[in-house]
């Protein structure tokens, strides 16, 4: 049975998964709408930056978000001139990690639902006099539901399975950065293998569910 400890961390973790999930089909959408239509040579090393989290070990990220957020770097000096105090460590240090950290997992399968749509429909609905903003919502965001549908999917997902980077900026505070994953991490350091399992296990059916629920619901996203 879940303890209460346990239970503080699988909300905050929830809480933390669709927070982040909103922030990022709020502004990746529009980064996404450029990637997708732009010709500018810029094109390449912004979707390089979209993509690094892919590859870049979570801790290197954690380490150089904690940096930059911190008391001496650029961002930390920022927030604490507007009287925000210090980011790392706290719930909203984690929204920020979380936001980058997941960005591509949300980003790229909208940029490539844009770009599936191709020329024609916006072309329709010019000669109907839609304008761009009317076509941008009543033509492209709905072609592109799959698309929205992958990216919540994944974005939720990444984010609940977080470890190094929520690690790194967040720390194991108790009910404010203690998510899931630092939570079975504590208990298998203090060799508390069965709340380890219950948290573990649910972890695992968490994510064959997601997986399930992805391929059949949108099977279209799982042939490209």
């Amino acid at each position: 049975m879940l303890n209460d400890p346990n239970l503080g961390a699988v909300i905050l973790t929830l809480k933390l998964a669709s927070l982040t999930t909103i922030i990022l089909l709020v502004i990746g959408t529009p980064l996404a709408w450029w990637l997708a239509r732009t010709r500018s040579w810029l094109k390449g090393p912004v979707g390089a930056l979209v993509a690094l989290p892919i590859v870049l070990p979570p801790t290197v990220i954690g380490f150089y978000l904690l940096v930059t957020l911190g008391p001496n770097g650029p961002l930390g000096q920022l927030t604490q001139a507007l009287g925000l105090g210090t980011l790392p460590f706290s719930f909203a240090g984690l929204v920020v990690g979380s936001v980058f950290y997941s960005m591509p997992f949300v980003v790229q399968p909208i940029q490539n639902a844009f770009e599936a749509i191709g020329e024609r429909p916006l072309e329709v609905a010019a000669t109907l006099r839609a304008s761009p903003l009317d076509a941008f919502f009543s033509v492209v965001l709905p072609l592109a539901k799959p698309g929205y549908l992958t990216a919540i999917v994944m974005g939720f997902a990444h984010t609940v399975g977080e470890f190094g980077v929520v690690l790194m900026i967040g720390g194991n505070i108790p009910n404010e950065t203690r998510l899931i994953s630092v939570q079975i991490y504590d208990h298998v350091e203090a060799l508390e293998y069965a709340q380890a399992h219950w948290l573990a296990a649910g972890m695992v059916a968490f994510s064959l569910l997601v997986l399930i629920a992805l391929y059949t619901l949108n099977p279209t996203g799982r042939r490209r």
